[in-house]
């Protein structure tokens, strides 16, 4: 399927590692421009070069999307250098998942405060192009699971926000979607690190999922760029939850 993404112009936030690393690649595969950000400077200027030498039309930059005046400049240069904004995708996750305040602060103002700042300070250009939303939640915000505090809660806000964009945003062309992944297994992400540190958790986790495995974060990645296409043109509020049939919940 042609996804229609050639010459398009993509947000990413946290495109370094991950997920967000995998969409990036993916959307630059389909064609698309991208402009991406993260926190660590050594990070975004490795990816920034690795990707380039592929031929891939990317501009990196180190920012914390907690600062929002920052975000919403990150914002305003990308559109000048691109000459405009198709897609933005809301991924990087503070990934607090404790009972602590600390943790329930840290989802807030990355997870949900994050995706409506990108949002607000985009919207104009989606607008105009009559564009695309997609944010990365998971599936632990539809179910009660072991990150039922900060990171289930907020993750769910996430969800609830974009719907309501959608409905909001549909009269104006712009279409706003919702990725919900399950477990994802990646050199350096959180699913490694327990492994490694509380291999209990992560034999439980592994038993939980039917496939007898975890997802590729490149298998997460193709569902967000079918939704950043033209290709989706009919869909928008939808939570699409890539598992592996992971949660038992039906969806209606």
């Amino acid at each position: 399927m042609d996804l229609q993404l050639t010459g398009k112009v993509a947000l990413v936030t946290g495109g370094t590692k991950g997920i967000g690393r995998a969409v990036v690649e993916g959307l630059v595969a389909e064609g698309a421009r991208v402009a991406f950000c993260a926190r660590t400077p050594a990070d975004v200027e490795r990816a920034e070069q690795e990707l380039g030498a592929t031929g891939g039309d990317v501009a990196g930059t180190a920012l914390d999307v907690r600062d929002g005046a920052a975000l919403a400049s990150w914002v305003a240069a990308s559109a000048e250098r691109f000459g405009g904004i198709d897609v933005v995708v809301a991924n990087v996750s503070a990934l607090a998942a404790g009972p602590d305040e600390e943790s329930w602060r840290a989802m807030f103002e990355v997870d949900v405060l994050h995706t409506k700042r990108m949002v607000d300070a985009a919207l104009p250009h989606l607008e105009a192009a009559k564009g695309a939303i997609i944010a990365v939640s998971s599936v632990s915000g539809r179910e009660v699971d072991v990150f039922r505090d900060a990171y289930g809660v907020m993750k769910a806000a996430v969800i609830h926000y974009i719907s309501g964009l959608a409905f909001d945003l549909a009269p104006r062309g712009v279409r706003a979607n919702v990725v919900s992944p399950g477990n994802v297994y990646f050199d350096g992400g959180v699913w490694q690190s327990i492994e490694q540190g509380n291999p209990d958790l992560f034999s439980q986790a592994m038993a939980l999922n039917p496939t007898g495995r975890m997802a590729k974060p490149e298998e997460i990645a193709r569902g967000v760029a079918f939704l950043a296409s033209p290709a989706a043109s009919f869909v928008t509020g939808a939570n699409l939850v890539i598992d592996g049939a992971l949660t038992r919940g039906v969806q209606f």
